[in-house]
């Protein structure tokens, strides 16, 4: 199944979404469509970027190799980042490792970083907001590596795009020839390279080797390179699409899970890595059509999208996304995402939003081979991270609750095929309230800007949530106790307990929905960290109002709930 769409790499972006969509018309899809959206695109080129160390005159691509060589490499061409500035730049490289806040205050102690060019680790934290910290400080230029100690594929060359999301420019930019003339999205000239590169760069005496291994650093003795940067990106506006397909609802149709992949990745050819998740979403249409014929129907309505444009900035869901979005609001209930179902070595995972932790555990425990065989049972992998992919729309502009599980190896399609029939047909949501308020409660624990005012709303939400959930509550809970008005109301309360959590205007990079992580190792809010980091973008007390409102707006939608399905009969007095 992955092969048939390995195969379709090399056609035009058309002849992909004519395929797919015929593909899903033939297994039974009912009203499949393809929609258009034009956008601006940026590309590399016409010539490659290149890195002039001064001190030799020796020219460079951005895999290290020497520009009079011919490249060997065949990601070489796709080694850019999508909406940087263009020009040339000449300036001292500055090591500023992961370009925290922490790590920009230890440069500018002994640097002036005034118009010069930034040495980036990509590292977890979001690239958009390094890079904003970047010019806000003065940096001219950044070129970005992975550090191999990191991620094993350090070496290698790679691409990124600066596109928050969607079409960031609109065609009233553009003159006649349909070419933007300001097609930037960062006043930084932005380069990714190669490890082995910035090791040259940095006169790093090791790359990313030992055990442990140790990361790769510019040694305190070694006088900065001078350099000159030359990027040559362009853009043009060109027509995204996607393929969008409906398996209709009986009781619910006005209620839409979303199931997302994608028809296009950063590279194309025998390089792309979009195949997995359109196979994984072919077999459960074809799965679930096959039990249609059969006289079975969802109660909600499946909505099935293959998206365009995704590694350019999500742009193909963007635009789609806002064209339907106040359908959207009141209509989706959860986004299921098969962005990347196959990633890196490593078990299951499950990335949720936190009101979905408990149904992906479950999931993952009844699908866990060492569980199945009777041995011991590994706990779940389930997190709620800032997640790159087209779900990003859904969980971070909308806060429509988002799963999406990865694997090590060709994913288990019935996995990700549970927990959708189980958002389409469970006649409760699989929502659980007190997931969220936990995860609120454990984000403020060790947070040194925790007060008590928040303390108190947090527990609140708590202790109404654990209410709404109990078995005192069972009754309301029970759809077999419940008329089908009343069990609709309550999974509308189910649906829009995470939109309190949407905030105007955070830093780049960060979710709107302040629910969702940077990282693991700080399960914090992100605005107060931000706060706390960076005062200059917002003060401690406006981040901590506008955690203190999202929390409160949570608490007041559950007591409406409890509200709504309180019975003197059910409650003891």
């Amino acid at each position: 199944m992955v092969g048939d769409f390995d195969s379709l790499s090399d056609l035009t972006e058309e002849a992909k979404v004519r395929y797919i969509a015929q593909r899903w018309e033939e297994l039974g899809l009912k009203d499949v469509q393809v929609t258009n959206h034009t956008a601006l695109l940026s590309y590399p080129g016409p010539a490659l970027s290149t890195i002039v160390d001064k001190s030799g005159n020796q020219c460079y691509l951005p895999s290290g190799a020497r520009c009079d060589q011919p490249f060997a490499s065949s990601t070489e061409p796709f080694a850019f980042a999508a909406y940087s500035a263009v020009g040339n730049l000449v300036a001292e490289v500055v090591d500023v490792q992961y370009g925290s806040p922490e790590d920009l205050r230890r440069v500018q102690a002994s640097v002036n970083v005034t118009n010069k060019i930034a040495l980036l680790k990509l590292g977890q934290s979001p690239l958009l907001y390094k890079l904003s910290l970047l010019s806000e400080v003065g940096f001219g230029g950044s070129l970005l590596y992975v550090d191999p100690c990191d991620a094993p594929f350090g070496n290698k060359t790679f691409g990124v795009t600066l596109n928050p999301g969607g079409n960031p420019f609109s065609q009233e930019s553009t003159g006649s020839s349909g070419r933007a003339s300001h097609h930037n999205l960062t006043p930084l000239l932005v380069q990714p390279i190669s490890a082995s590169l910035a090791k040259m760069l940095l006169s790093a005496p090791a790359m990313g080797q030992g055990r442990p291994c140790v990361p790769m650093a510019m040694p305190l003795a070694s006088a900065r390179k001078i350099i000159n940067l030359t990027i040559e990106n362009q853009a043009s506006f060109k027509t995204v699409h996607n393929v969008i397909g409906y398996l209709k609802g009986k009781t619910n149709p006005d209620r839409y899970v979303l199931v997302g992949s994608r028809h296009g990745s950063w590279y194309e050819g025998a390089l792309a890595d979009w195949g997995n998740g359109s196979a994984v979403m072919t077999q459960i249409i074809a799965s679930m059509t096959a039990q249609t014929r059969a006289g079975w129907q969802p109660d909600r309505t499946i909505v099935f999208c293959s998206w365009g444009g995704t590694s350019l900035g999500n742009i193909g869901s963007f635009e789609w996304g806002k064209e339907n979005a106040v359908v959207l609001q009141s209509r989706a209930v959860a986004y299921v995402s098969l962005h990347s179902p196959v990633r890196a070595p490593g078990s299951l995972q499950a990335t949720v939003s936190p009101s979905l932790q408990q149904l992906a555990a479950e999931t993952q425990k009844r699908h866990s081979m060492s569980c199945s065989r009777g041995g011991g049972c590994p706990g779940p992998n389930v997190s709620s991270l800032q997640t790159p992919g087209d779900l990003s729309f859904f969980s971070n502009q909308l806060a429509i609750p988002t799963v999406e599980f990865t694997y090590s190896e060709f994913p288990k399609t019935e996995i990700t095929a549970e927990a959708i029939l189980r958002l389409a047909t469970d006649p409760v949501l699989p929502f659980y309230p007190l997931d969220i308020a936990l995860d609120v409660q454990n984000k403020l624990k060790d947070d040194p800007l925790r007060r008590l005012d928040l303390l108190n709303v947090a527990a609140s939400l708590r202790d109404n949530s654990a209410f709404f959930q109990s078995e005192v509550m069972r009754p309301a809970n029970d759809p077999k106790e419940r008329d089908p008005a009343h069990v609709r109301m309550l999974n509308d309360v189910l649906r829009d307990l995470e939109k309190s959590f949407l905030i105007p205007n955070p830093p780049p990079g960060f979710y709107r929905n302040i629910l969702y992580c940077l990282s693991r190792q700080t399960p914090r809010f992100s605005i107060l960290k931000d706060a706390l980091d960076v005062p200059w973008h917002n003060s401690v007390n406006q981040s901590l109002s506008l955690v203190s409102s999202a929390i409160s707006s949570a608490d007041k939608l559950i007591q409406s709930g409890l509200d709504l399905f309180e019975n003197e009969n059910d409650i003891p007095q």
